[in-house]
Order: C-alpha cells, then structure tokens, then sequence
C-alpha cells in the first residue's frame, strides 16, 4: 500500500487536494488525527479487494488536541507502508486574505483572528515542512485550476524514481515556496523593452534568437545543466524524488521561459526525465495586453 500524507497551511487547499486524488482513484479521509495512522493503514490492507492507494489530511488542528509538533512525523515513522508527503503552501499575505474573504475563524488565531493564526500555523508545521517528499505553492492558482495543478504533480507523487521539474516565474508575483533550486535570469537584457517581441514569450523563435547570446546566458545555462546533473544523486540519497527548478524574470514570459525551456531540452537528451511549468506564461500576456491598451 502507498500512503500520500496531505498537509499544509490552513486556507492552502488540503480539501481541495484531496478532492482532486479521489478522483483520480485515491481512498482519502479528511483530517484523520496522526495516533490513527496506523490502524488506518491496517484497516486499508483488510479491505476487500485491499486498498492500494491512500491518502489522508494531517494539519495543525492536532495542536487542539494536545498534541505536538513531533506527533505526526513519530506515527509516521511507525507505518508498516510506503509514504510521502505532500505540502500546501501559500504566502502569508494570501492565506490572511482567503481567510477574511471568506469570514472563516482561523483555528490556530487569537479569538480565530488570521494573522495571528497564520503565524502559529506556520511555527507548528515547520518540521512537517522540512520533512515533505513535495511542496505546491498555491498562492496565485484559483480553486477552479486546483485539479490541472494536481495533475501536474501526479506523475511523481508515488514514483519511486527521481523526476526534475523546470518552473519559470516572474518576481512580480512572487517566488514559488516550492522551490529547491532558484536562477534570477534578470541579468538579460529584457526583450519586453523590444516593441516587436513584446507580445511574444520565450517558447517563441525571434525570443530565443534575441536571448541566446546574450552576455551570460550560455554560461549560466551551462552552469544550471551541470549543476542539475551533479545533484541529483545527492538528493536521491536523502531520500527525495523530486528536484523543483525555478528560473525568474521581472514577468515571467520572455527570459525565464526561455530559459527553463533550453535547460529542460538539454536535460532531455542527457536521459533526464523533465517536465517543465510555466506559472506565470498566460497572466502575463494578459498583463501586457491590458498595459498596452491604456
């Protein structure tokens, strides 16, 4: 049996999550206090025919119940099974406002206040944290793109090899919580500042003729290449099977995309398993054309 644990911060979608694996074939239970893990897990392998795939919500409302940070990661440690864990994330500012559009007490807070929850929140789950198998940034993904989101994930979660996934990002909007591996390519010149590549992104031929001689671009690829190859053993080896890449650009349409579309091809034809996500790609284009109208 193959035990997905779904943690996270409160407002970050763990129910959504959730909803998204049963789905896609999971056995899941919201909210299961850590101490019944493992009757869970037998309850599972006696269930005819036995359940193969699991997935269950652990969260901070265990504090409520006495119980302390060390809890969880101990029953865990005591499973008869294989898991993983999956990690919610969100930036402060974006947890408070989907607490306080929505008018929900937050059960960590002072008198359910979201600040002071998210604070409590974030100190609590700090092991758990530094403990996941996969971390998803949800801070800018509406409830509407949560399932495609989790699909993305899909391939590695559960997969006992080691997989790269390649993220481009605009600082705009904020760098992913999920990253292992950050590369600012603002160094470039920008190609938004060029009229006639303005509209167009790094997928697109005049951007990457415009992009790849730039001072340091090769050499920083290079260096990103290399550095992907010579550390994957090493995360392997600390028992991880997912390496989160994330290139940045002011936006998140031109350099970045660029980028992790040129090193994840590379990667590719060093034998590599590469899937590659471009957060920011469409918000963008909207951006600009909304910019360029006014």
């Amino acid at each position: 049996m193959y035990l997905l644990i779904v943690t996270g911060m409160s407002g970050a979608g763990k129910s959504t999550a959730l909803n998204a694996l049963e789905e896609l074939g999971y056995y899941c239970v919201d909210n299961l206090p850590s101490p019944m893990l493992p009757a869970f897990v037998e309850m599972c392998g006696n269930a005819k025919p036995a359940i193969e795939r699991a997935a269950v919500a652990v969260d901070s409302r265990e504090s409520l119940l006495s119980a302390g940070p060390e809890d969880a990661l101990d029953a865990l440690k005591s499973l008869s099974c294989r898991y993983e864990i999956l990690f919610l994330d969100a930036r402060d500012e974006v947890l408070m406002e989907r607490y306080n559009e929505s008018r929900r007490r937050h059960p960590l807070g002072e008198g359910g206040d979201a600040a002071s929850g998210v604070r409590q929140e974030r100190a609590f789950l700090g092991n758990m944290l530094a403990h996941a198998d996969y971390v998803i940034d949800t801070s800018d993904v509406a409830a509407r793109n949560f399932p495609k989101l989790m699909k993305k994930f899909l391939p590695e979660i559960g997969s006992p090899h080691m997989s790269v996934v390649i993220c481009s990002f605009g600082y705009k909007r904020g760098v992913p919580v999920d990253a292992d591996i950050v590369l600012d390519t603002r160094f470039a010149e920008n190609p938004y500042y060029v009229p006639e590549l303005r509209r167009l992104s790094g997928l697109d031929q005049p951007v990457k003729d415009f992009l790849k001689d730039k001072p340091l671009m090769a050499d920083v690829l290079d260096w990103a290449v290399n550095l992907v190859e010579k550390a994957l053993p090493y995360y392997e080896q600390q028992g991880k099977n997912l390496l989160r890449l994330c290139f940045g650009c002011t936006g998140g349409r031109h350099r970045s995309v660029y980028a992790a579309e040129t090193v994840a091809n590379r990667l590719r034809e060093d034998g590599i398993p590469v899937r590659v996500y471009h957060r920011d790609l469409s918000i963008e284009a909207a951006d600009i054309e909304s910019r360029m109208m006014h």
